[in-house]
């Protein structure tokens, strides 16, 4: 039996890079050769031990690779072609599959969290959810599951027309969401972080108004937003998660507008609301989780250049330096980090 090497959990926090068996392709199912696979926060949550891993473990959701083997019944086409990877599989029986959401199936598969996903040499999938990307480079493809979260988050967003829009955070999910939030109607979009880096990048996307973000003074960021709008913006995006933006999103939203939350932490575990200002209000929260039928527009985004890819892959690690990509995913220096198994 030929072996392979992956990324493999045990427990929380506790992981080895070690040789484990190849899998052997089933009916319907192909055998990827992986190219490049993304890092993410999520991957920081399921090392904590968070968001349901199942073990042993071997994480990664944003797959790219070339298909070496098929299954009975696989598309021989298949064969030879580099894809990217939907890693998740709902049954479509459940009562959350047949109101359309699929993201909360009462019998999900998700590769790299309950199932092993693409920190490894090679890995084992649905021919069903692989999409060809031989157009693509893959450091390009391997943003389509992002994409794929962030076209999700824009239709639960369903954004009015001209609406004034702050957006905290320009990692790669904030600038992905820069780009197709200044081509999906905002009428102005100003978009807040701590990195002058990443501000130039969303500069670049098509950022009306960038604000760099005083960690040391929080406070006086919150009034430069304030004199922005001072009736407050219509949508107030939160991409990162962190406990100091969540604080003031409700302060610079105006009266009946929409705080979206969309980036999370480990360190994002209470969020202090007062009921009443919403209730007096009549502000709006709304929340967005994962992807749901956006595989392929994200790839029409990604071939169509309404993202812009550049600058998005910023750090390249190999197996071995596992917790080195780990640790880039909280990096303010780094935009996005991927493994080159």
């Amino acid at each position: 039996m030929s072996t392979m090497r992956a990324v493999v959990y045990d427990r929380p926090e506790q992981f080895e890079v070690r040789e484990v068996p190849v899998p052997e392709a089933g009916p319907g199912e192909v055998l990827l050769k992986v190219l490049v696979a993304g890092v993410c926060g999520t991957d920081r949550h399921l090392h904590l031990g968070e968001f349901g891993p199942t073990y042993p473990l071997t994480p990664g959701h944003e797959v790219v690779g070339e298909v070496v083997a098929l299954g009975d019944g696989a598309a021989a086409d298949l064969l030879g072609h580099r894809v990217v990877v939907d890693n998740t599989a709902s049954c479509g029986r459940c009562v959350e599959c047949r109101r359309a959401r699929p993201a909360f199936c009462e019998h999900l598969v998700a590769q790299g969290v309950n199932a092993p996903g693409g920190f490894a040499e090679y890995v084992l999938t649905d021919a069903d959810r692989c999409f060809l990307v031989d157009d693509l480079d893959p450091e390009v493809a391997v943003l389509t599951e992002p994409v794929a979260c962030v076209v999700h988050g824009l239709d639960m967003l369903d954004l009015t027309p001209g609406a004034d829009v702050l957006l905290f955070g320009a990692g790669p999910t904030g600038l992905i969401l820069t780009s197709l939030l200044v081509r999906s109607g905002a009428g102005r979009l100003v978009v807040a972080a701590p990195t002058a880096a990443k501000l130039a990048l969303a500069d670049a996307r098509g950022a009306d108004v960038t604000v760099q973000v005083d960690r040391d003074d929080p406070d006086a960021t919150t009034a430069r937003l304030a004199e922005l709008a001072p009736a407050g913006f219509d949508v107030v995006i939160d991409a990162t998660g962190a406990p100091a933006v969540l604080g003031p999103t409700l302060s610079l939203t105006r009266t009946g507008g929409t705080v979206f939350v969309y980036g999370m932490t480990p360190e994002s575990t209470r969020w202090p609301v007062a009921p009443y200002d919403i209730f007096r209000r009549e502000l709006t929260i709304k929340g967005s989780f994962a992807q749901q039928f956006s595989f392929d527009r994200a790839l029409a985004a990604l071939r169509s250049g309404r993202v812009d890819p550049r600058g998005l892959v910023s750090r390249r690690f190999g197996l071995d330096q596992y917790a080195e990509a780990l640790a880039a995913v909280a990096d303010s220096a780094v935009v996005k980090a991927v493994l080159v198994p």
